[in-house]
């Protein structure tokens, strides 16, 4: 028997929106900013851009200057993959990354990649108009709750746009 709920989170970019599922239910559902440049996936660092993927928290800090946070395991295998190709990345930061991912560790976060994703609260003045460096970013009550639910090792699933829940998934 199962001590505690299975706890999934979800975001979608398009509608700007996190998901908490537990036990695979909709739990709580919370409006989010993301990275300056959201509309395309994170390549790079500096280019603002919020990742897409599947990712796992593998930090959390409860004093962080953006209330609370959760750090994501970006980049993941996928993007080191891509990396490693486009030639951003060398052999050897990639069998760092591949071997975090591996063992639910924390990936390498200072490559040309970037690093650094969190799910967080507001910053010292309060939340941001313009949106994050490519962060996910909650209002400093959901953030708590999020904060609450999600352990080390919570699957965090970041869309373009989630399918409808009565029809075929968009395209």
């Amino acid at each position: 028997m199962r001590d505690s709920p299975t706890v999934e989170l979800l975001v979608d970019k398009e509608a700007r929106r996190l998901d908490v599922l537990v036990d695979g239910a909709l739990a709580h559902s919370h409006a989010v900013r993301l990275g300056r440049n959201a509309a395309i996936d994170k390549a790079v660092e500096g280019d603002c851009a919020t990742p897409l993927g599947r990712f796992y928290v593998c930090a959390r800090n409860p004093r962080s200057k953006f209330y609370l946070s959760l750090c994501l395991s970006y980049p993941n295998i996928e993007d080191a993959d891509r990396g490693v190709a486009a030639g951003l990345i060398g052999p050897d930061e990639h069998a760092q990354i591949v071997e975090a991912i591996h063992l639910g560790k924390v990936p390498p976060q200072h490559t040309r990649l970037g690093g650094e994703i969190y799910i967080h609260g507001e910053g010292p003045g309060g939340a941001d108009p313009d949106g994050t460096r490519g962060c996910i970013a909650l209002d400093n009550d959901a953030m708590r709750e999020v904060y609450e639910l999600a352990a080390i090792g919570t699957p965090v699933r970041i869309v373009t746009r989630l399918p409808p829940k009565d029809g075929p998934a968009p395209r």
